[in-house]
């Protein structure tokens, strides 16, 4: 047993240059850090990153009021250790009083100190000896939405998934040549293009939907060929950020056009057919069960997976398992607010079918948790990013975990349908 002996917090920055909070867990005989990520683009049932004061009031929080409400806990009892959390929060929903970021660095920085005083890398730890499958790496390559600006394409993700790579270290080889490719071809394609990037290292250019699609297709094919496997590709829509609530309509500013949930039903699943989609994030507004359901009974191969339709989230999850309202999930801890909640929801979703992909945010930092939270929980989809520090420090470290693991390491058992 390993009993906490206090939490040190601090203000860090992340990749956007804002204010988060990082937090230590000394033990008796180990020590964990974790700093937490923020989103952009935010489903209205996330957790609160802070209650009121910020990143200063939430460092006095934790001094004056979490860390000797924690002190002498057994970090190796990680349901303990959250459910304190909520206890010290008063038991909302929302963490409203301490802030879901402040129990997220706990959490994490928490179970990182018990793998570290057992001798254990953190997915071991948490996931036992049979913790030997790696995920497939979904790769942002273009952005647009509220990640873009200017004349960028409405869809706020282009994702490269090369989904027939048979080790890590291929697939990540894979996203990084797409990525590169697309770069090649919008220098010709567009005459305005700088190489700009996004948040997430995805380019940036003044093209428009139709081109952005036929870009990542082309690039997608084009390494297919030159590596010998699949490389799919898919879409984060956001529709959230496109849904008008007084008009019902779905807004698509720069293409100058509106659809209401049918007419985006029909072009949702015309994109999925045309470009073999296998992969469509949130392309439904976070409160649209229904169409989420439509969509995954007429697509086929094709996984529909809910994140600000679930949120991370067990009962919003539950509420989409009854009437079969997709077939993913987006595992994102800060969204819930501790490792063992998002553990409720993972295990929830591989119960009734569902597949769970472990994301980063756009605002992150160098925090490499969550390429640990993937293996340990045999999660078969990772969604990381392909280019800039903060996607490469988790990319980095899943190479790492598959050359530690040698032999024992294979790709996951992944089925898309």
């Amino acid at each position: 047993m390993s009993f906490i002996e206090d939490l040190i917090a601090r203000k860090v920055f992340n990749n956007r240059g804002e204010e988060t909070i990082e937090v230590d867990v000394v033990t008796t005989s180990g020590f964990g850090r974790a700093s937490a990520p923020a989103g952009k683009s935010r489903g209205k049932a996330e957790v609160m990153y802070y209650s009121q004061g910020g990143v200063d009031a939430a460092i006095k929080k934790i001094e004056d009021f979490i860390a000797p409400e924690l002190a002498g806990l057994n970090a190796d009892s990680q349901e303990e250790i959250d459910e304190t959390l909520h206890e010290l929060d008063g038991c909302s929903k929302n963490f409203k009083n301490i802030g879901g970021n402040v129990a997220f660095a706990i959490s994490l920085a928490n179970a990182e100190a018990a793998a570290n005083s057992h001798g254990l890398f953190l997915f071991q730890f948490l996931g036992g000896n049979s913790a030997t499958s790696l995920p497939y790496p979904l790769g942002n390559c273009i952005s647009g939405g509220q990640h873009a600006y200017g004349k960028s394409p409405d869809i706020q993700e282009y994702l490269a998934f090369p989904h027939g790579a048979e080790t890590f270290i291929e697939a990540v080889t894979a996203n990084a040549q797409i990525h590169k490719k697309i770069g090649d071809f919008l220098k010709k394609k567009s005459g305005t293009f700088n190489g700009g990037k996004s948040d997430e290292g995805a380019w940036i250019a003044n093209i428009d939907t139709v081109d952005a699609f036929d870009v990542m297709a082309k690039a997608c094919e084009e390494v297919g060929n030159e590596l010998d496997f699949e490389c799919g590709f898919g879409l984060d829509v956001a529709a959230s950020s496109l849904w008008n609530e007084k008009e019902g309509k779905y807004v698509y500013a720069n293409e100058g056009v509106k659809r209401d949930s049918g007419d985006q039903l029909e072009f949702m699943k015309e994109l999925i057919e045309k470009y073999h989609l296998a992969y469509v994030e949130d392309p439904f507004h976070e409160d649209d069960f229904k169409s989420f359901a439509e969509l995954t009974r007429r697509a086929k191969n094709c996984l529909i997976c809910g994140d600000d339709l679930f949120t991370t989230n067990t009962e919003r999850l539950n509420n989409g398992i009854r009437i079969n309202a997709g077939n993913a999930i987006i595992i994102k801890v800060n969204q819930i607010g501790t490792l063992s909640d998002a553990v409720k929801a993972i295990e929830t979703a591989q119960r009734h079918g569902y597949v769970p992909v472990v994301s980063h945010r756009s605002g992150d930092t160098c925090d490499w948790h969550i390429a640990h939270l993937a293996v340990a929980y045999r999660c078969p989809v990772v969604k990381i990013g392909v280019m800039e520090g903060t996607r490469i420090a988790k990319l980095n470290e899943l190479v790492r975990i598959e050359h530690f693991l040698g032999n024992r390491a294979k790709m996951a058992d992944l089925k898309i349908r």
